[in-house]
């Protein structure tokens, strides 16, 4: 039997709706909109001005890293360093403009190092073959002993002649009055959206992800893949590094510390599949963005902010019990 024009647009938007219904980020999506909804009406500070510039600025950091640690978990790895790899970038940074040097310089000296983290993490992986988890845990403490012996682990608040340039640069709001840090972030998942959904490597990354064995078989260039999304998850925490300076105005060598969990945490709760094969760019935006209003409104309910990590962790848990039943319902189908 011949299908109609009808029948056939029928079919597109009910596989569109089944699509949306079935998606752990438009799940998370409508549940920040709801709790920012809930928050509004029960608190009087949350849907302030001041407030919502504060939430929308804080997210973008962990967001920012979250995009490069969902091209790493889409490929089935993780990266427990980010957060030391930010400090030390950060350090990088603020070390080289406080001896003198041009912004321009510091911000190379920071991307170089974190390139050069991604770029081991990445031959440790892919061509020795050591663990994701282990390699990444051991740069967590040499990054973080780096950062504190660049420093001689002191506060950093003087940037030499471009100190000026680089508080604009995190804390400057150059266009419409949106705080910078919201710009970059903005930027960099529309570039990583575009990257994973219409170019040839964000097909091998998914397809790495989905069976490395047979990705392999087909011709994909799996160790160089795994290679460039660890120096893309480092990088990102590079940029976030350089951002969150400009925005303090000082380092710290505990600046970043238990980053990393919130960064997996924004990247699963957003509908990466730590098993890999799954993840999206607009995922690690909303989840970051749950975490964060999460954050906010313990203070502004006056719940103590200890708290925190429970809500945190049993967003986790029942982010990962969602695509495991949703796995289960597809099989049965």
């Amino acid at each position: 039997m011949a299908i109609t024009l009808d029948q056939t647009i029928n079919q597109r938007q009910h596989n569109w709706l089944s699509s949306v219904l079935g998606s752990q980020t438009f799940w998370v999506l409508i549940a920040v909109i709801l709790a920012c909804i809930f928050l509004s009406f029960a608190t009087d500070s949350f849907a302030t001005t001041k407030n919502l510039y504060n939430i929308t600025r804080n997210v973008t950091f962990v967001a920012i890293i979250a995009l490069g640690m969902t091209l790493v978990i889409i490929t089935g790895g993780i990266d427990l360093s980010v957060g030391s790899v930010l400090c030390l970038c950060s350090m990088i940074l603020g070390v080289v403009m406080h001896a003198g040097y041009s912004i321009e310089i510091g911000i190379a000296a920071s991307i170089a190092t974190a390139l050069a983290i991604g770029g081991c993490h990445g031959i440790l992986i892919a061509y020795i073959g050591m663990p994701p988890f282990v390699v990444t845990l051991g740069t967590l403490s040499i990054a973080r002993s780096l950062a504190m012996v660049a420093s001689g682990n002191t506060v950093v608040f003087q940037f030499g002649p471009d100190h000026d340039k680089l508080l604009a640069l995190g804390g400057g709001a150059w266009f419409l009055g949106i705080a910078n840090p919201v710009l970059y972030m903005i930027v960099l998942a529309l570039l990583t959206g575009f990257v994973l959904r219409w170019t040839r490597f964000g097909r091998h990354v998914y397809a790495i992800g989905g069976n490395e064995h047979a990705a392999t078989l087909t011709g994909v260039p799996v160790r160089l893949i795994k290679v460039a999304v660890y120096m893309i998850s480092s990088l990102s925490a590079g940029i976030a590094g350089i951002i969150q300076t400009g925005w303090l105005g000082a380092i710290t060598t505990n600046i970043g510390t238990g980053l990393e969990l919130q960064v997996i945490a924004a990247a699963v709760i957003g509908g990466a599949a730590l098993a890999g094969g799954v993840g999206t760019a607009l995922g690690a935006l909303v989840g970051a963005a749950l975490i964060e209003v999460i954050r906010n409104s313990l203070g502004l309910l006056g719940i103590n902010a200890f708290w925190q990590g429970c809500f945190i962790g049993g967003a986790i848990l029942f982010a990962v019990l969602f695509d495991r039943l949703r796995n289960l319902r597809q099989s049965d189908n």
